[in-house]
């Protein structure tokens, strides 16, 4: 039994999709199992509540032989501890007490390098990690960059006024990978029984793009002119607070941003096989995605 949480998410739903396809036994945690499509109701077994529940996390974790972890957002928290690693606290205990054998977890990459334990957000995934792995059970940490997918969000202001923001500086070069790679590699670790003990997996997408580069892409795939804009510190983190989110969490925003831009996502070496892993470039999912959004906005 293969137990994925978050399954109405950007990334879980299409997990969700490719180990159906396997015909693997699936059973999925949600809080409103009306958010699920027709066939993963029909296909998959349904425990319902969050899986931050202890009652909910043991009856999903029973019989189960892997497990796909990722916290849902919580805008309101009061600490990142809240969002990641106290959550999960009903999940580490249910691992062990039920002998999950394989979890497979959402994570970020910087581990080891200067920034690590001041960026936000990703400091509080990778004290997740951790928490993870002392479990027991065997532990693959899929460690990302940004995800292309976050440029949906902006869909309306490319369309209306040819420019997106972010605080990261126009010309640094990082990687960026898409949801529906990171789902494959999730998916494919889900489905096989044969690994054991703990490593991180960097997913860095086939390619290192500044902003400006994804502006050039952008225009190019979209056919009109597009520019990138870059918010300093201050008004980034207003956006957040802003839109309701608390003190922590748009804090946490901008100091992984701030870590992004000094290297965060640097510290791995890119490989052939990254590209194998994770194909999708920016502009074949421009071409896919995006295109289609910023039509529809």
């Amino acid at each position: 039994m293969i137990v994925i949480t978050a399954p109405t998410g950007n990334i879980g739903h299409q997990v969700v999709d490719r180990v159906l396809a396997a015909d693997e036994p699936v059973r999925v945690v949600v809080r409103d199992p009306a958010r699920l499509s027709a066939d993963v109701r029909e296909r998959a077994e349904v425990v319902q509540g969050s899986h931050g529940d202890p009652e909910a996390v043991a009856r999903a974790l029973d019989g189960a032989d892997a497990l796909f972890w990722l916290p849902p957002p919580n805008p309101h928290a009061a600490t990142l501890d809240e969002v990641y690693s106290d959550f999960a606290r009903p999940a580490v205990e249910a691992i062990r007490a039920y002998g999950v054998k394989h979890v497979v977890s959402i994570s970020s990459l910087g581990r080891g390098t200067a920034y690590a334990d001041r960026a936000g957000h990703v400091t509080a995934t990778l004290a997740l990690d951790d928490r993870l792995a002392e479990t027991g059970a065997a532990f693959r940490s899929l460690n990302l960059p940004s995800f292309m997918d976050n440029l949906l969000r902006q869909a309306q202001v490319i369309k209306a006024q040819g420019v997106f923001f972010n605080a990261l500086s126009p010309d640094r070069a990082m990687p960026t990978v898409a949801t529906r790679d990171i789902a494959a590699v999730a998916a494919r670790l889900l489905l096989d029984p044969s690994w054991s003990g703990r490593e991180d997996v960097p997913l860095l997408g086939p390619e290192d793009l500044s902003q400006n580069d994804t502006a050039a892409v952008i225009a190019d795939v979209l056919g009109f002119p597009v520019r990138y804009q870059q918010v300093p510190a201050g008004p980034f983190k207003e956006r957040f607070l802003g839109a309701g989110m608390s003190e922590a969490i748009a804090q946490g925003m901008l100091d992984m941003a701030i870590a992004k831009d000094g290297g965060l996502d640097n510290g791995i070496t890119r490989t052939p096989q990254h590209a194998v892993d994770t194909p999708t470039t920016l502009r074949q999912w421009c071409e896919d995605v995006l295109r289609p959004a910023v039509e529809a906005a």
